[in-house]
C-alpha cells in the first residue's frame, strides 16, 4: 500500500495541496498525492481500475517513469514522481498512455504545478582544494560525476525494497540543510542536495531500505560514500563516512549497518549526508520516510 501525507510542511518547502484524481477512458482513474508542490519534493502516483493484463506507459514532464504493481494480479499501479531541487517553477504534466481493447491508443494526464522552494543561503569556509581543485583534482571530480551519472542512468526494473523506508541513524527523527544555497569561501556553489545529520564520528549508519549496493568508495567531494539501488530508479546515498562496511554488489536489508559517520570529503565537521535520487531528480530524503511506497 502507498502510505502518504497529503498535506503539511517539510523543511525548505511550502505547504502542498491535497490529493487530486481524474477519471479517464475505460474507467481508468489517475491519482496524485498533490496537484501543487515545491522544488525537491516527492509525489505519489496511483492508477486504479486497470485490468491485471493491461500494459501502460507513463511520462513525467516528458520523461518515461517506471510503473509497478504490488502483485501481478493487482488492479492498482504505482509510481513515484521526483521534483528536482532545481526544477523551474511552472506547470508540468504527468501522462499515462495505453491501448484500448480495439488497439486504439489512449492517453490521459494530470497537471502538476511546481512552486519555487524557499531555501536559505548557507555561507561556509572549507579547504581551498574543495572550491578551487587543481587540474588533477578536477579530473577526479569529473570521473566521479561520470560514475554517478552512469549509476543514476540505470533503472532496475523491479522492486528491491520491502516495507517502509527508515531513517539512516538510530534515534533520529529529522535532519536539516536540504536545498540550502551554498556559498563556499565566498563563491556560490550548487544547492545542497541531501539532508544532514550531525553526529559523532563512528556513529553507525544504517541502510534506509533493502536493495543492492552499487557504489562503496571514496569520492572527491562526498568522501567515503555508499549508494544503494532500491529498484525502479530509487537510490539513496550516504556520504562523508569514516568507515564503509559494504562493497559494490552486496545485497542489503533495511537497517543493515553500512558504515559509520565521519568527516571525509568536503565538510566542516562530522555528520551524515543522506541523499535521495528518483529518476535523476534530487529529492528531500525525509519524504521517502513520510510519503513512501
Amino acid at each position: 500500500m502507498l502510505a502518504c501525507l497529503l498535506a503539511g510542511r517539510t523543511q525548505g518547502k511550502q505547504p502542498v495541496q491535497g490529493a487530486v484524481k481524474k477519471t479517464c477512458d475505460s474507467g481508468i482513474i489517475l491519482k496524485l498525492s498533490s496537484a501543487a508542490t515545491s522544488q525537491g519534493s516527492l509525489l505519489l502516483a496511483e492508477i486504479s481500475g486497470a485490468k491485471p493484463s493491461q500494459e501502460f506507459t507513463a511520462e513525467w514532464d516528458g520523461r518515461p517513469i517506471p510503473l509497478w504493481r504490488e502483485t501481478p494480479a493487482s488492479p492498482t499501479i504505482h509510481a513515484l514522481l521526483g521534483v528536482d531541487l532545481e526544477k523551474p517553477a511552472g506547470r508540468y504534466e504527468w501522462k499515462l498512455s495505453w491501448s484500448a481493447a480495439d488497439g486504439k491508443p489512449i492517453a490521459c494526464s494530470l497537471p502538476v504545478t511546481v512552486r519555487a522552494g524557499k531555501f536559505p543561503i548557507e555561507r561556509l569556509t572549507v579547504e581551498k582544494q574543495f572550491v578551487q581543485p587543481d587540474p588533477e583534482q578536477q579530473k577526479r571530480v569529473e570521473e566521479d560525476q561520470e560514475k554517478m551519472k552512469a549509476i543514476y542512468d540505470t533503472v532496475t526494473p523491479e522492486v528491491l525494497w520491502k516495507g517502509k523506508f527508515i531513517m539512516p541513524l538510530k534515534g533520529v527523527t529529522t535532519g536539516g540543510n536540504f536545498g540550502r544555497r551554498r556559498v563556499l569561501n565566498g563563491e556560490a556553489r550548487s544547492p545542497h542536495a541531501g539532508v544532514d545529520f550531525p553526529a559523532a564520528t563512528g556513529t553507525p549508519v544504517y541502510a534506509a531500505q533493502s536493495g543492492r549496493v552499487v557504489l562503496a568508495e571514496n569520492l572527491y567531494y562526498s568522501g567515503n560514500t555508499v549508494v544503494i539501488d532500491h529498484g525502479y530508479g530509487i537510490y539513496t546515498l550516504y556520504a562523508h563516512l569514516s568507515e564503509i562496511a559494504v562493497k559494490a554488489g552486496d545485497p542489503v536489508e533495511a537497517s543493515a549497518e553500512i558504515g559509520k559517520v565521519g568527516a571525509t570529503g568536503r565538510v566542516t565537521g562530522p555528520h551524515l549526508h543522506w541523499g535521495l535520487t528518483i529518476d535523476h531528480a534530487r529529492v528531500n530524503a525525509l519524504q521517502i520516510v513520510q510519503r513512501q511506497p
